[in-house]
């Protein structure tokens, strides 16, 4: 009996060279995005992930390689058309003053909406499913302003899903959030990706989150891809050390099998030891 194929990579990069103004920071970067799968993309800081994650959004142009969206150049397409097949959610969005979370979620629809194309049913469904998939709907009315970091980071979520696209970047979806919260949004981001056949692209900088969420770890340094696979291949003591330089232990959870890392701790010098028991 024949496996089942696996369906091929609709959003690429090639060659990918880009940066800000005279400063380069990719160099050569290839990547394709695996499809129904949760990707995230881990590095030090400066390394390229945020650059690498607008350059496939289409918000930061390449100087030199391409990016494919459904086997078309993403930079010269149609914005409102990558638009209804990609959705974005940039680090640290600010949602104008006063706007409701209903508003708010409802600016997922632009790409649906032509000056002769709208269909108020169809808007008012999608927004309904969004709100109810991130657990909104009780703040429809709310100011997006008197909500928590991490109710608002819902909403925000909840207007990329309006947008209902297959593909979806987020750039560090969890900064500033409490630990609890930032599990409850990674395992709504899982269950997209699992249970709804979404293809996610997520910027993390939590090692440990990383590897227990991501199906697809890609690590990152200096602006090219230095390892990318399962998080059991990649997420090892040899790559943790070469891509942050970082001394770890990784150990495995008997449970789940999930890699953690243990940082090791620096051995103080004899005299260091001295110098603090007296």
């Amino acid at each position: 009996m024949p496996y089942p194929l696996t369906p091929p990579p609709r959003l690429t990069g090639e060659a990918l060279h880009a940066g800000y103004d005279a400063r380069q920071v990719l160099n050569g970067v290839d990547i394709a995005i695996a499809e129904g799968k949760l990707t995230v993309l881990l590095g030090p800081n400066g390394s390229g992930k945020s650059t690498l994650l607008k350059t496939l959004a289409r918000t930061l142009s390449p100087s030199s390689g391409h990016v494919y969206l459904d086997g078309k150049d993403i930079h010269r397409s149609n914005t409102r058309e990558v638009a209804k097949r990609l959705g974005i959610l940039p680090q640290g969005p600010v949602a104008p003053e006063g706007l409701s979370v209903r508003q708010l979620v409802g600016m997922g629809r632009f790409p649906h909406q032509g000056l002769w194309q709208k269909n108020a049913q169809q808007d008012a469904n999608a927004i309904r499913e969004a709100m109810a998939f991130t657990n909104v709907t009780e703040f429809a009315e709310r100011s997006v302003d008197a909500l928590s970091g991490g109710q608002r980071q819902r909403c925000w979520i909840a207007m990329v899903l309006a947008q209902q696209t297959d593909l979806i970047l987020l750039d560090e979806p969890t900064t500033f959030l409490d630990l609890k919260v930032q599990v409850d949004l990674l395992e709504l981001l899982s269950r997209l990706a699992h249970e709804h056949g979404r293809t996610l692209l997520l910027v993390l900088h939590d090692l440990n989150l990383a590897a227990a969420y991501a199906d697809h770890l890609v690590m990152m340094c200096d602006g090219q891809i230095v390892t990318s696979g399962a998080p059991t291949e990649v997420f090892t003591a040899a790559n943790l050390k070469r891509v942050f330089d970082l001394d770890a232990h990784v150990i495995h959870d008997s449970e789940s099998g999930i890699p953690i890392c243990v940082p090791r701790k620096r051995r103080q010098h004899a005299t260091e030891k001295e110098a603090l028991i007296q």
